[in-house]
Order: C-alpha cells, then sequence, then structure tokens
C-alpha cells in the first residue's frame, strides 16, 4: 500500500492473542443508548442476509487494481439507485458518494468502504474465486480482493439499505464513501484514495460530523471486533537507495566498486535503527527493506543497486528521526566504500488514531453489536488511508475478526494469495457499520 497497505493489515497473531485474552469479555463502561430503530435495521439486515453474500461474491469474482474500479463503481451505484439513493460517480476517479437524508435535522455522519484489489493471483479454491488479471509495473498479473475490500464495500452496501429503509425516522444525514485505491497507485497517479477524497470535499458537503470505518483481519476469530482509542494503525512511509558503484568484470572486483555489497551492508545496517536506536518501550517502529534490484548477469559486477523499503512509526518526532538515521547510515556506509547514495523517502499514510472521545462513546453500540467479543487491540504496524479522513473529523476504525476459530493459528494473512474470509463474520460487519450511525446520530440530534 506502497505507500501504506493494511499489511495495511501487517501484524502478529501473537501479538492479537495476548489482548484477546486479556480483553475479550471486558465491557464498556458508560452506556449508549441504542437507537429506537435498533430492530427495524436488524430486521432490514436479516432479510438481506443472502443478498449480503452474493455481493460480496460478486465483487469478489471480479476484482480491480485502484483507481481502476470502473465496473465496481457501476455496481456499486446500480445497488445505491435500487435503495432510492443518488449515487455520485467518478469522486476521486472512480469513487462513489451517496447521502442518507434522514426525516428530521441533525448530525452528520460518513461511513466509509474500500474498494481496490491486489495484484495477487487467488490460491484459494472457491468456486467463486478471481481469475482476473491486469497490468501492474509492467507485467501481467492476476488480481485478487487479497485483503477484504470485497466484503468492505458489501457490507456498507447492506448497511447502507438498512439504514436507507428507515431513513424518514432518521435524524440527520448518512454519507456512504465507497473509495478507491487504498492499496496503491503508480506515483503519476497520486495523490489518490482517502487523500484525493478529502481534497474533492466529500466531508465537506454535507458537512461530516465523525466517520467510521472497518477492516476485514485474518489474525482475530470470526465475529470479533478489535478497536483502540488513539493511534491503531502506524504511518507509512516509502524509502528508496539507489546505490551508485563502478562497473568491472566479475573476475576482477578490485577493478570497480560493487554496488551489491554496498547494497548488502546497507541491509544490514538498517536493521540498527530499531534494533538499537528506537526507544521500544515507547513506541514500535519498522524498518523494512522489501526491493532489492542489481545486476544482469553472473559475472558482470552492475553499476548501480537499488533498495525499496517501508518505514513504519507512530509517533511523529520518531518518525523524523528514523527518517534521518535511514538517510545517514545509508550515506555512512557508500562513503565507506568509496561511493555515494541517492536516498528518497516518500511520506505515505499518517497515522491512524481513533478519536478517543468518539471511541469511547460508540463502545457501548459495538458491544451490542457482538456481545462478549469486543477487545482493545495492541498497535498494529500495518497502515490505512482512513487516516486521512480521521485527520479531519472524529474517527473510529474497527476490526473484524473473519477466521473460524480453529484455523486462526495457521490462517493466511491479508495480501497473502491464500486469504480467506469466512462469511459467517460479514453481518457483524454489517450490523456495527449500521449501529454505530444511527446510534450516533440519535445522540448527537438531542438537545
Amino acid at each position: 500500500m506502497i505507500r501504506h497497505p493494511f499489511a495495511h493489515c501487517r501484524s502478529t497473531a501473537g501479538a492479537v492473542a495476548v489482548a484477546l485474552v486479556a480483553s475479550l469479555g471486558a465491557a464498556p463502561a458508560s452506556a449508549l443508548e441504542p437507537s429506537p430503530l435498533a430492530a427495524k435495521i436488524d430486521a432490514a439486515l436479516a432479510a438481506n442476509r443472502q443478498q449480503l453474500i452474493e455481493w460480496r461474491r460478486h465483487i469478489h469474482q471480479n476484482p480491480e487494481l485502484g483507481n481502476r474500479e470502473v465496473e465496481t463503481a457501476k455496481y456499486v451505484a446500480e445497488r445505491l439507485r435500487s435503495f432510492g439513493l443518488e449515487p455520485r460517480t467518478g469522486v476521486a476517479r472512480t469513487g462513489v458518494v451517496a447521502v442518507i437524508e434522514g426525516g428530521r435535522p441533525g448530525p452528520v455522519v460518513a461511513l466509509r468502504a474500500d474498494m481496490d484489489a491486489l495484484p495477487v493471483a487467488e490460491e484459494v479454491d472457491l468456486p467463486f474465486a478471481s481469475k482476473a488479471t491486469a497490468t501492474w509495473e509492467g507485467r501481467t498479473v492476476g488480481v485478487m480482493h487479497a485483503c477484504g475490500h470485497d466484503t468492505h464495500v458489501a457490507m456498507l452496501l447492506d448497511a447502507a439499505q438498512a439504514l436507507a429503509s428507515v431513513r424518514k425516522d432518521l435524524s440527520g444525514k448518512v454519507v456512504l464513501l465507497f473509495q478507491p485505491a487504498e492499496e496503491s497507485v503508480p506515483v503519476a497517479e497520486q495523490p489518490a484514495g482517502a487523500e484525493l477524497m478529502v481534497k474533492e470535499g466529500v466531508l465537506d458537503d454535507p458537512k461530516v460530523d465523525a466517520v467510521f470505518g472497518l477492516h476485514v483481519f485474518a489474525p482475530l476469530t470470526s465475529g470479533v471486533l478489535g478497536y483502540r482509542r488513539g493511534p491503531l494503525l502506524a504511518a507509512a512511509d516509502r524509502f528508496e537507495i539507489k546505490v551508485q558503484g563502478r562497473q568491472t568484470h566479475g573476475s576482477t572486483p578490485w577493478s570497480g566498486i560493487d554496488p551489491i555489497v554496498v547494497g548488502s551492508e546497507i541491509v544490514t545496517a538498517l536493521q540498527t535503527v530499531v534494533s538499537r536506536a528506537v526507544d521500544l518501550t515507547r513506541e514500535p517502529a519498522v524498518v523494512t527493506v522489501g526491493q532489492f534490484e542489481a545486476g544482469v548477469r553472473n559475472n558482470i559486477i552492475p553499476d548501480r543497486a537499488r533498495l525499496v523499503g517501508t518505514i513504519r512509526t507512530f509517533d511523529a518526532r520518531q518518525r523524523e528521526d528514523v527518517h534521518a538515521r535511514v538517510r545517514r547510515i545509508a550515506e555512512g556506509v557508500a562513503a565507506a566504500h568509496g561511493t555515494t547514495v541517492e536516498v528518497s523517502i516518500e511520506r505515505g499514510y499518517p497515522v491512524t488514531v481513533n478519536d478517543p472521545a468518539l471511541t469511547g462513546r460508540m463502545l457501548p453500540t459495538l458491544e451490542r453489536v457482538a456481545p462478549g467479543r469486543v477487545l482493545e487491540l495492541p498497535k498494529v504496524t500495518g497502515a490505512e488511508d482512513f487516516s486521512f479522513y480521521a485527520n479531519r473529523v472524529p474517527g473510529l476504525f474497527v476490526i473484524v475478526g473473519v477466521t473460524p476459530p480453529d484455523q486462526v493459528a495457521s490462517a493466511a494473512t491479508n495480501h497473502s494469495p491464500r486469504f480467506y474470509v469466512d462469511e459467517a463474520a460479514l453481518p457483524t460487519g454489517s450490523r456495527a457499520l449500521a449501529h454505530l450511525a444511527a446510534d450516533y446520530l440519535l445522540a448527537g440530534s438531542r438537545p
């Protein structure tokens, strides 16, 4: 995500398991009253259960990469029109926005789902498995909803139809945000996704008071809802290091400067940024090199090497310090070998912070949706562009478990070609979105 993915989704099952043991079943201290529409909303959701699954399977079988969700957007818009809504298309290139107008005045709440898939070839044996292909970085690749965005779209459509069915009794408005490009797009297409949605005013007309979103997560048991007050997901930055060598024959390495050796030393030295320079008792951090490119032949020392990686942090000062250390280490190692490097660091998604007051206020709603199955998570070093919404208005991002209990320990993670969703968990996500919106509008409309 490449500046982000929720891999924008990358955590460990072990860390989550510790939190689950410590937190599962902890009841919220306060009590927010449920909307009087709760029963009607649940009835509408229950009646739509089969449609929810059909929507999810259709989208899963027809995935599209970021900024290319043309057919997905058409599909979403058609469903929204069938609910009696008037969707606006082409937002942030391929996004879809619709507003559910309540029958009485009140606050405005936004619900968000991301629509894009990943350049991953599916390996799950399903009758609706993706066979789609596309071009990614000049190569033909498989395309798969390996991070569960197909479920996000289906769950938001499900919540939308339920809320639309009671719109005359709602106090306020619900803005539905079907967002493209959460994962990654070429640099030439940035800004994109949530950042571009915000720039194009999706939170301004009508003016949104709070925003809710969710994400399915393989390391959590199906139907569990995870949350965290304050920082939940990391800031994600992309770095690239170009090592300048001097080409020579592989049989006479002393005649040149080997950029592969220099790059290898840089990779090793970068490991000390986290292990020896970051106070991990305060905040976690990650520096990972994910690409190392150099050379074309076994007996030719090339003239350059390229390293590309990701930096994950949770604190602004720590973020600056890690960036500086990456630059200093790369430049220092290169200088020791008598050569130079070019270091570029591209700031990606900010930290995703759940507004503490909003989170505390909505916890009773989550507990009603999933009694005894709500837990507070540890920080997750994945990232999400939901942060752009939550930087503008109070936000709450919820994690939905989608793995059967007996499979959690061995489940393939988000972004894996083996990523699998237990569809029995989807109604929990739909209910969470619908009830968060209805309860928030109810509380905000009272004098």
